[in-house]
């Protein structure tokens, strides 16, 4: 069974045309000279790429809270200080990495969206790298630079967490929000999704 194509209409062209006029300068860009030519041959392709190639909709999208946005902001660029010196530091002492772990974390959240920023600011920070992410099972596992024992390897599940929560606050929708109450692994609220 074939999914049937959705129709072009103005509406649809209108949310498209970010995409089209970045796809236009990308074309333009590509060539490295601006011409007519380029820019009309420009829009040809970026309106057959659209037609011929459609992305599937995003459901949903962000929903920006300014006020949770600076908080995961701050806390970001923080982590990304505190951790980048501490990084450095393990790296030049005479004793070096002794320990790393592998750590996988149960996640409150199934959004796309969601996981794509949480999953790019953990690995963004130093020390810390996504190395495999189950959206069905809602697992994320990290490698962790170096941990001291076991205790250290809860406190990295905990912050995995916390931003998890930052992330969430600051770009979910309110049943989002509202899920981070469950426990992990319990599925979003008013959603009745449940994972094994």
């Amino acid at each position: 069974m074939s999914a049937e194509p959705t129709p072009v209409t103005g509406h649809h062209l209108r949310h498209q045309l970010p995409l089209l006029l970045w796809l236009v300068l990308v074309w333009n860009l590509l060539w490295g000279t601006w011409s007519w030519a380029n820019l009309i041959s420009g829009v040809l392709v970026a309106l057959g790429v659209t037609l011929l190639l459609p992305l599937p909709p995003v459901v949903g999208g962000a929903r920006v809270r300014p006020v949770a946005l600076v908080r995961f902001l701050v806390h970001f660029v923080v982590d990304l200080v505190s951790s980048g010196a501490l990084v450095a530091w393990q790296t030049v002492r005479p004793t070096g990495i002794d320990r790393s772990a592998i750590i996988t974390v149960q996640l409150r959240t199934d959004s796309d969206l969601l996981l794509t920023i949480l999953t790019e600011s953990l690995t963004l920070v130093p020390g810390s790298m996504v190395i495999d992410l189950d959206r069905e099972h809602r697992t994320i596992a990290l490698h962790i630079l170096h941990v001291r024992d076991q205790s250290d390897v809860e406190r990295q599940r905990d912050a995995v967490l916390a931003e998890e929560e930052r992330v969430v606050r600051a770009f979910g929708s309110p049943d989002e929000i509202a899920s981070l109450d469950s426990a992990p692994g319990t599925g979003v609220a008013g959603t009745g999704r449940r994972t094994p």
